[in-house]
């Protein structure tokens, strides 16, 4: 009988990036649904719920006073202030699921991945993990209709959001992969793939067990 070959694999900090309304929250939610190994951190925020968002869910929602305090003792591995609300992601929370063998899915805006991928490349346990990619909207006319299509923000609020994803839209030459979104169908496929060729990369391999 032939041996048996087991494989194993760091584990992946997958890093999706977009301009607000281009569909990384849609492509993560089908990712997780898709891909068993894969897990999602929950992210902090000062801003006030949504309808129907859950605090510890969609959200972990903080005082102001309570974000500044961690973001000064350290905690978050990325933090950002967008549209006058705080974001961040504690470190601890992507540290005890790649501890655990699971690959940690971030969804973040493009001023949170500059700093994320900074702190990464410095920290001994995500510097061969972290994998990043853009979704660039097809259009700006689409990002606009997907916006409206939302029926959460205002008219001013939208407009500042376009002129503010021209700018995000710049960045995207800064990642390891950009995708182009389409369909809902097209996007979780190109992600899907890029994930399965992360994994299998000889750099990610920690051993090849023949027995």
């Amino acid at each position: 009988m032939n041996p048996g070959i087991g494989r194993d694999v760091v584990p992946l900090l997958f890093l999706v990036t977009a301009p607000s309304g281009a569909g990384k929250t849609t492509v993560g939610r089908g990712l997780l649904e898709a891909v068993p190994s894969l897990v999602r951190v929950v992210t902090c925020t000062t801003r006030s719920p949504r309808p129907g968002e859950v605090d510890g869910v969609d959200y972990h929602f903080l005082a102001r006073g309570d974000f500044e305090a961690r973001v000064s003792a350290g905690e978050f591995l990325e933090s950002a202030e967008v549209y006058g609300n705080g974001y961040g992601t504690l470190r601890s929370e992507v540290v005890r699921r790649m501890d655990a063998g699971l690959d940690v899915l971030l969804s973040v805006d493009v001023q949170g991945a500059e700093t994320l991928r900074a702190k990464a490349g410095a920290d001994s346990l995500l510097s061969g993990s972290l994998v990043s990619v853009f979704i660039m909207p097809p259009s700006l006319e689409e990002l606009e209709r997907r916006l409206r299509g939302r029926n959460q923000d205002s008219a001013e609020v939208i407009a500042c959001r376009l002129a503010f994803a021209l700018s995000e839209m710049e960045h995207w030459r800064r990642f390891d992969y950009v995708v182009v979104s389409g369909s809902r169908e097209d996007d979780l496929a190109a992600m899907r793939g890029i994930l399965a060729s992360e994994k299998l990369r000889v750099g990610r391999t920690r051993g090849l067990v023949i027995g």
